[in-house]
């Protein structure tokens, strides 16, 4: 509390960082990378990001279930939910703590949705005709149980062989020389079309109900942008005054959050009085907080999940192939957000070290997940990178608190079937503002670029346009691409429906071919801005480095600091200042790896 009666810290206002030092006011940020809110700052906020990642979580299990003959077991579609909570909050620490260090929280991969659902279309793989009529299901017979685990163990086995490929690529360091290959003119498409493309989903569920979703997107607007800087007062015990009453900076710190309880409240109003309809068939029906109690009644109270919970992991090669390039894309998409979460946090780009480490650990993950028998991966959550942006609280404390989180709503079953419980408008709602936020992101980065150039002009918009188009046209034509190889047709489906890939590669290859100045193509300029920042912003080695000391204090063998992902020292046993030349070589990194295939994003798009 500030002496004149303010609980918290303010945008302007000074807050003191882990290491005690007080850091420099940033006026667009509450909380910088470094800083640690108050304990029940962190607790409200992690549940925040949880409640933002819950729609993506919750989804992909969801749409799983029919394809593992699984539509009429709604106790086994829990399990689903509940593990890749518990695994998304292991994945989340990991990479909080070990990976790229920056506040990402991990959850379930839509790139991967699309090749699982496509292995388990085969003919091989469909269900028999008595899984789908459920007055001939026994959800309990060893019969019924084989059919729907002998699916998912082959998921596991692809995911896992698949995420192998991912730790290689990792922690060899292979992202970080491609980095160099990479300027803004591809990253901006690039990380536009990780949300682009979502309109057609987001609408979707908007239009369940829009008088519902335009509530929930009034009222994050309303506190976000209006009533950020209104100060609430709370009682407060404590200090010389005892009992007194202090200034909270409510909307700005807990926008998202209050939206959705106050839209879900509404909600649940509007369902016991019957106001909306009753009937499925109806406009709005979805919108009641009562059609999903299915999993709130079966779930259990208290289950903790662990590896080979659905027996030994099968291989298959069609499905390792499908799910390789689903795995791309995910490393692409996630690259992307390293930098978009470092430019909302008040970061320096990150370094190639840290991100070869994040997508490392982000491989480790999808290891862990089909370990633990998720049915999917993990990966970066573009809409927890969106949050930021609006919370302007971009402290990784809040998001290793939603990996606790995440962790306890995967063990108590009946805590995490009652967060599935929103309403579909409402979640539709949320993303049409996150997923704007994330493609002004990616637009920001033109900044840097000269937008007077017909050359710059026609890179930009017939990337981002051919991202949109194309994808649009192989949805649509899908027998024209087949080439009589499964595996093959299955790895040009993926890529040529993922318009991050499409426009990104693109980007990538126009930007580097047709000529053009550093100048011209933004780079110089962004060498500029980060030789200029580099006293009022964070030095790379604060964020990036590993905690507690280690490669600093210990493990600082030469033999070591040569491996790519190990942060590195100079002659004085410091760690290495992050230099604008560094910094441009890690901006231009990003984009050709998201070239070669995002398919998260775009598979969310298909998948809707």
């Amino acid at each position: 509390q500030t002496d004149d009666g303010v609980l918290s810290f303010h945008t302007d206002g000074q807050v003191t960082r882990k290491d005690g030092q007080p850091k420099s006011p940033r006026s667009h940020l509450a909380y910088g990378v470094l800083d640690i809110p108050p304990w029940y700052l962190c607790i409200f906020l992690g549940i925040q990001h949880f409640l933002t990642a819950l729609g993506g979580l919750v989804a992909v299990p969801l749409i799983l279930a029919k394809d593992l003959c699984l539509q009429h077991d709604p106790l086994t579609q829990s399990y689903l939910i509940s593990t890749i909570f518990f695994v998304s909050g292991i994945c989340t620490l990991l990479q909080v703590l070990f990976g790229v260090r920056l506040p990402i929280l991990q959850g379930a991969s839509f790139a991967l949705l699309a090749p699982s659902l496509a292995m388990l279309s085969l003919p091989s793989w469909k269900c028999p005709e008595w899984t789908l009529n459920a007055s001939q299901v026994n959800v309990s017979s060893p019969e019924f149980t084989e059919e729907w685990q002998k699916r998912i163990r082959e998921l596991q086995g692809a995911i896992m062989v698949a995420s192998c490929i991912q730790i290689l690529v990792g922690f060899s360091g292979l992202i970080g020389f491609l980095m160099r290959f990479i300027g803004p003119l591809t990253i901006a498409p690039t990380i536009s079309l990780v949300a682009l493309p979502l309109f057609d989903p987001v609408g979707n569920d908007a239009g369940i109900h829009w008088g519902i979703s335009f509530m929930t997107i009034f009222l994050i607007m309303l506190f976000s942008q209006f009533l950020k800087n209104i100060p609430v007062p709370v009682p407060v015990y404590g200090g010389e005054k005892k009992c007194h009453t202090s200034k909270f900076y409510l909307f700005q710190f807990f926008p998202v959050l209050l939206a959705l309880c106050i839209s879900w409240f509404i909600c649940f109003v509007l369902t016991v009085t019957n106001t909306l309809p009753s009937s499925p068939i109806d406009y709005g029906y979805l919108a009641r907080t009562d059609t999903k109690s299915n999993v709130l009644r079966q779930a259990p109270w208290f289950r903790i999940p662990y590896p080979g919970q659905w027996g030994r992991p099968t291989i298959s090669l069609a499905g390792v192939f499908g799910i390789i390039a689903g795995v791309v894309s995910s490393m692409v998409e996630s690259v992307g957000d390293y930098y978009a979460c470092a430019r909302l946090v008040g970061a320096p780009p990150p370094p190639k070290h840290a991100i070869n480490r994040g997508i490392g650990i982000e491989g480790l993950g999808c290891l862990l997940a089909g370990a633990w028998g998720t049915g999917n991966g993990t990966t970066s959550f573009s809409e927890n990178v969106g949050a930021l942006g609006i919370t302007k609280v971009g402290s990784r404390m809040v998001i290793v608190t939603a990996g606790f989180v995440l962790l306890l709503m995967g063990v108590f079953g009946k805590i995490g079937a009652v967060f599935a419980t929103i309403p579909t408008p409402v979640i539709g709602g949320m993303f049409l503002v996150m997923f704007g936020i994330i493609s002004a992101v990616g637009i920001s980065s033109l900044q840097y670029v000269d937008m007077n150039s017909s050359r710059n002009l026609f890179v930009f918009g017939f990337s981002i346009y051919c991202g949109l188009t194309i994808p649009n046209w192989v949805n649509k034509n899908p027998e024209k691409l087949q080439t009589g190889i499964l595996q093959l047709d299955q790895v040009v489906q993926v890529l040529l429906t993922t318009g991050m890939f499409v426009g990104g590669f693109l980007g990538f290859l126009l930007d580097n071919t047709i000529p053009g100045s550093l100048e011209e193509r933004g780079i110089l300029v962004w060498n500029q801005v980060q030789e200029n920042s580099k006293e009022t912003t964070l030095k790379s080695s604060e964020v990036y480095d590993f905690p507690w000391g280690i490669g600093t204090k210990f493990c600082t063998s030469s033999y070591i600091r040569v491996l790519p992902f190990w942060p590195g020292l100079d002659h004085s046993g410091k760690a290495l200042v992050w230099t604008g030349v560094d910094a441009v070589h890690t901006e231009l990194c990003s984009t050709i790896v998201l070239c070669s295939v995002l398919k998260d994003w775009e598979e969310e798009a298909w998948v809707g």
